[in-house]
């Protein structure tokens, strides 16, 4: 299992896809789900269930079998992340995390060029909105990361 994470506009949706190709594994984007069901990012607290328990179902379900899986989560905070590479090592599979952490400036030009035209499953998302969640973003420690089977650190 691999855990794509960072903050919108990071590239995460690009790099699972990448990732998705390349393994011919099966990839989890939550944001696709929830614009197909709610046409919101968020409602109500169903993206974490949607996450947590919904799209993980289908996930552990694939490890069992022996399919790669592509989570592509952002997961935002340490406890989130464990949460995710525990579950992955209970049913024996391998968890790797791909950690996208790129400065503001960047998240933000790309999101402008992004909101101009919106791709499907994708929201618009303000200036104000990336600068509330930038600071709820807890950058994965050297600590965290060397918990993970396998780790790629992305910085621009």
């Amino acid at each position: 299992m691999v855990l794509v994470v960072g903050l919108p506009g990071a590239g995460k949706t690009s790099w699972a896809r990448r990732l998705e190709e390349e393994r011919r594994a099966v990839r989890l984007t939550p944001d696709e789900w929830m614009d197909a069901l709610f046409d919101a990012s968020e409602v109500d607290g169903r993206r974490w269930v949607l996450e947590s328990e919904l799209l993980w179902g289908i996930a552990a379900r694939m490890l069992e079998l022996g399919v790669d899986v592509i989570l592509d989560y952002g997961c935002w905070s340490e406890e989130e992340r464990e949460l995710f590479r525990t579950r992955a090592q209970q049913l024996g599979a391998s968890a790797e995390i791909v950690v996208l952490d790129l400065p503001f400036d960047v998240l933000w030009e790309r999101l402008e060029r992004r909101n101009g035209d919106l791709p499907a499953g994708t929201f618009s998302i303000s200036r104000e909105e990336l600068v509330e969640w930038s600071g709820r973003f807890e950058v994965p420690t050297e600590d965290e990361i060397a918990r993970w089977d396998r780790q790629l650190v992305v910085r621009a």
